[in-house]
């Protein structure tokens, strides 16, 4: 029988080791859409100006010295800082702001949700934008017990935003950055605005992220 090369049986072998580890690698390896590129800026401005997105805001900044004393259902609901964080004066004058940026940058909002917290709450109305319902869709998960619980609560959170909002208007939503990062790509800092598009098929994508500070930015660039 003819001799074979010792290189060559190692060469082959190594050949066939290399082949099943990419067949393998191609079974587990999680197969991922690509994310669209965000949008920044007048892009931005100019999508939010032709509806069809849902803003996702955490509250405007709170006053860290106050903590939520959350112990039975309502709690929540409070405006009193000495049992429920609320927001600072920086927050509230930030909240100011943004509305009327929005309004002026011609972006058209229908509904308002809220989430029942005090600080959501006047964090959307301090924005002047419409009337606003409170709403448990976007609880913050530190009630989650009260709500069935937190993959309850992050399915709600997902349901709405991956609802379309009326034709020709954006949803406005004012909740926690506790849901946020458990039901979307993103941890929204205080005041930071997320838009999200409905992809049309039960879920939804991120467009871009607003900072407070970014609002009087954009507007200065839109009136150039």
């Amino acid at each position: 029988m003819p001799r074979i090369s010792t290189e060559l049986t190692s060469w082959a072998l190594n050949s066939v080791l290399v082949l099943s580890l990419g067949l393998l690698l191609l079974v587990i390896r999680p197969v991922t859409a690509a994310t669209p590129a965000l949008l920044t800026d007048l892009a931005l401005v100019e999508v939010l100006r032709n509806g069809g997105y849902n803003i996702y805001f955490r509250h405007v900044s709170t006053d860290w010295s106050q903590s939520d004393g959350l112990r039975q259902a309502d709690d929540w609901l409070s405006c009193d800082p000495a049992q429920m964080r609320q927001l600072s004066e920086p927050g509230r004058a930030d909240a100011v702001a943004i509305g009327d940026a929005i309004r002026s940058l011609e972006i058209p909002v229908g509904e308002i949700l809220a989430s029942p917290y005090c600080r959501t709450v006047e964090t959307a109305r301090l924005m002047k934008l419409g009337e606003v319902t409170a709403t448990t869709e976007v609880m913050n998960l530190r009630a989650a017990e009260y709500f069935g619980g937190r993959a309850a609560i992050v399915a709600t959170a997902r349901a709405l935003l991956a609802r379309s909002p009326r034709p020709g208007t954006n949803r406005i939503i004012v909740a926690h950055g506790n849901v946020a990062q458990a039901s979307t790509p993103v941890y929204p800092a205080e005041g930071e605005g997320v838009v999200f598009r409905p992809d049309g098929n039960d879920g939804f994508y991120l467009v871009g992220r607003i900072n407070p500070t970014d609002w009087s930015r954009l507007l200065n660039l839109a009136i150039q």
